[in-house]
């Protein structure tokens, strides 16, 4: 390329830049929140997203030197920076799945104080008090938080099930926000609060006796999970040929990684079914 010819494309650049000056602030890079606060939150992580990249900054580190230790891509080692996301998202889901009874409780609690002549948000709030599962009872909290600021309460129940990562419990706070409007009395107000409990209570059985009747899969696959590996060493230690074979930069870069990755996609499809089931 010719010097006039960059010349030129210099020149248009910075034209190009002095008339874009003007709208420089509406183009700044806007960061939005972290993919995975909700997760975070959640499973309880309490130190922010920055030291949480920061953890998996050093795992990726030392999966790479690992993996170039070993022989491996350095690709093997990268990978590993996924293995926090999912152990998180794990820790997250397995809180919901504890949170689920405890809302059936506190609902069942705040139909006994309903029926006993206490005000609605009083009895929201009492429930919820009485409830030791932070994610169960942060919802009621944000709505009784709202309330408290001068929100209408079926405005403040509303914005609160926008909030609930759970189909369901969603479902539950529109409903009830939907009583608040229609300004029922309160022996309506409490036969509603007891359908609710009643049906999370059934919700929360239909999701035990499904798990319950998955357990045997669920560890068949495990197993088969762990089977695959270990004859995999078995027949590197009785055939030569095929420890060459996955020596070579093929199997290091190719073979095993793939060998690693549908093991986990296996695994991970397997729950996602069940967990598909009990929604």
């Amino acid at each position: 390329m010719s010097g006039t010819t960059l010349g030129t494309l210099a020149a248009a650049a910075t034209a190009l830049a002095l008339g874009l000056l003007p709208l420089g602030g509406a183009w700044l890079p806007r960061v939005g929140p972290h993919p995975e606060r909700a997760a975070l939150a959640d499973a309880g992580w309490a130190l922010g997203p920055g030291r949480w990249e920061m953890l998996r900054a050093l795992i990726v580190l030392g999966g790479v030197a690992v993996a170039s230790v070993a022989g491996l891509a350095p690709a093997t080692g990268i990978a590993l920076g996924l293995a926090p996301s999912i152990v998180v998202r794990a820790r997250a889901q397995a809180a919901r799945d504890r949170a689920r009874g405890s809302v059936a409780k506190l609902l069942l609690n705040a139909h006994a104080l309903l029926r006993s002549g206490v005000a609605l948000p009083e009895a929201l709030r009492r429930a919820a008090a009485g409830c030791e599962d932070r994610l169960a009872r942060r919802p009621f909290e944000l709505a009784l938080e709202r309330f408290d600021l001068g929100d209408a309460l079926d405005v403040a129940i509303t914005h609160a099930a926008a909030t609930a990562a759970d189909r369901r419990l969603a479902d539950t706070f529109h409903t009830l926000a939907l009583g608040v409007t229609e300004r029922l009395p309160i022996e309506r107000a409490a036969s509603l609060l007891e359908a609710m409990a009643e049906r999370a209570v059934h919700d929360e059985r239909l999701d035990a006796e499904v798990r319950a009747r998955t357990a045997g899969v669920r560890v068949q696959t495990y197993l088969l999970a762990a089977i695959v590996p270990c004859l995999g060493l078995y027949l590197v230690a009785t055939m030569p040929g095929l420890g060459a074979t996955l020596s070579t930069t093929l199997g290091r870069t190719v073979l095993i990684p793939l060998a690693a990755v549908l093991e986990v996609g296996g695994i991970v499809v397997s729950r996602r079914i069940v967990r598909g089931a009990t929604r």
